[in-house]
């Protein structure tokens, strides 16, 4: 694996470490219009989009040239882009399966964040087990016809459109049975509810649809190919940022380290507690670990090959460490990192990429839960890296067995 920077990326580097350094804003973004504010402006230097084809009104960047602006970003606490699930995941399915049409009327505004977007794929009781998702879509001639519930939509509540999973066939087996259709948020007979989180935010939501309606023209795909089109868009979603993701674990481990010289306990500095030290040294290690492992796949993308069903180890590791990552952090910290509306400057980590605002340690431990179940969970990673890795049978329910 050589990673080694040529000339022209390390020019790249230096002209992206420039560009954040002048323009990442000096204050939280705290109203949606200044979020898309600061997204429009890194669209037009062209940090927006990176990977998109030039075709589309991306920079057909290389996967080297992405990872190093998405660790400039995170290394300047730049807050993220606002469209996040429109631009990483849902533009790219629409540019692999979708009409001329559909790219002509969609992509550019997607980019530009003109038009937000949610993913509507998971529903009560059809989580882990998709396939078996009940929101119906009747065909009525011109139209298909929307009657179902969805659940955890993030940004629901300021999506303009959503990529909607939904059934149109129960003839046959489950997974054949479903439709891809990009579909209008903003119409009569949809209704977004708001889910309060342990966090205290609401980013997820609930989504009613009764009687709405979906345009033929907005089927993506054939008819019933909604299931190979929903492994394309979660495909991207596992894949994505892990060089970045790296570098905002290195700089909350900085924040942590210079907490520790600053916050006493016993009368002493508690970076000179032997235990926590060692607590430290642990966490730097598993970190070093996830370093390494970002780095292959990053290798991989700039040879051309795909992560494939390995995404699922590199979604599976990152999850779970970031997880016990913040549980040692609140353990070092003790009641500072319990604090959640500032106060010490010991308690606010670098900006948060979920919400554009300073976080707190204790919103990233409670957020840290949510990696383990969004983009399939922890159980259900491991069923895939079993499979589809290392080619183990099938998993059996206990419920399906006979005593």
């Amino acid at each position: 694996m050589d990673l080694t920077l040529s000339a022209e990326d390390r020019a790249f580097r230096d002209q992206a470490r420039a560009w954040f350094s002048a323009n990442v804003p000096s204050t939280e973004l705290k109203t949606l219009e200044e979020r898309r504010a600061w997204h429009r402006t890194m669209y037009e230097a062209g940090y927006v989009g990176m990977g998109w084809p030039k075709e589309y009104g991306g920079r057909g960047a290389t996967p080297m040239q992405q990872a190093i602006a998405a660790d400039e970003m995170a290394r300047a606490s730049a807050p993220a882009p606002i469209n996040g699930l429109g631009v990483g995941f849902i533009g790219p399915t629409i540019i692999v399966h979708g009409t001329p049409q559909q790219k002509e009327r969609y992509l550019k505004k997607i980019l530009t964040a003109e038009e937000m977007w949610c993913q509507l794929y998971s529903e009560p009781n059809s989580g882990s087990d998709l396939a078996s998702l009940r929101t119906r879509a009747e065909d009525k001639g011109d139209h298909f016809l929307v009657n179902g519930q969805k659940i955890w939509t993030s940004g629901g509540h300021i999506a303009d459109w959503g990529i909607l999973l939904a059934r149109t066939d129960t003839s046959v087996p489950k997974h054949k049975g479903i439709s891809c259709l990009l579909f209008n948020m903003r119409q009569p007979g949809v209704e977004v509810r708001p889910l309060k989180q342990i966090t205290g935010s609401s980013e997820f939501n609930e989504v009613f649809m009764t009687n709405a309606r979906a345009e033929k023209s907005d089927l993506i795909g054939r008819l019933g190919q909604g299931w190979e089109i929903a492994q394309t868009t979660l495909g991207f979603e596992r894949g994505g940022n892990s060089m970045a993701r790296v570098t905002r674990y290195a700089s909350a481990f900085d924040r942590l380290v210079d907490a520790a010289k600053k916050l006493s306990r016993g009368g002493r500095p508690l970076l000179e507690d032997p235990v926590v030290r060692a607590k430290l040294g642990r966490v730097f290690a598993e970190m070093e670990v996830q370093r390494y492992a970002a780095l292959r796949v990053l290798s991989a993308l700039q040879k051309g090959d795909s992560p494939g069903a390995a995404s699922s180890i590199t979604k599976l590791s990152y999850s779970e460490f970031e997880k016990r990552y913040y549980e040692l952090c609140l353990e070092i910290l003790g009641p500072y990192g319990q604090i959640t509306d500032g106060g010490l400057e010991e308690t606010t980590l670098d900006v948060d990429s979920s919400s554009g605002v300073r976080s707190s340690w204790a919103y990233a431990f409670l957020w840290a839960r949510a990696g383990t179940i969004y983009s399939g969970s922890s159980e259900i990673q491991k069923n895939v890296i079993g499979e589809r890795v290392l080619g183990l049978p099938k998993e059996i329910r206990a419920d399906r067995v006979k005593a």
